[in-house]
């Protein structure tokens, strides 16, 4: 079992950057995928990233290409997604997930076996 907590959520300007960080319990958590997602009021839960096992394969929503990475450090058990270039748009509840055996990129919550609690990020225009 893997218990995560995410952290970093905050008020940012348009334009700026946040790092949100995902930190798990449990000794196996290297043998698991890391996703993150992101639910707007009103909005399903959308998928933003995932990050393999290794950390050596990462995937992006086209929303959040080329402003945001995903990173891992299996050592303290962190993964984290540092947001550039921040946009209103990107206001939501993020929310990350881990799971093993995810299949394609993990794009539906369902896919998920573990989630953290939420931090809210708030981009103003």
């Amino acid at each position: 079992q893997v218990h995560l907590v995410d952290t970093g959520g905050g008020l940012v300007q348009a334009g700026g950057s946040l790092r949100l960080s995902c930190a798990a319990s449990g000794r196996t958590f290297s043998s698991y995928g890391v996703g993150w997602f992101r639910q707007a009021p009103g909005k399903e839960r959308e998928y933003v990233a995932a990050i393999s096992e290794s950390g050596g394969i990462t995937y992006y929503a086209d929303s959040v290409k080329g402003r945001f990475t995903i990173s891992r450090d299996n050592a303290k058990n962190t993964v984290y997604l540092q947001m550039n270039s921040l946009k209103f748009e990107d206001t939501a509840v993020y929310f990350c997930a881990a799971g093993d055996q995810i299949p394609g990129h993990g794009t539906e919550p369902y896919e998920w076996d573990y989630w953290g609690q939420g931090t809210q990020v708030t981009v103003s225009s």
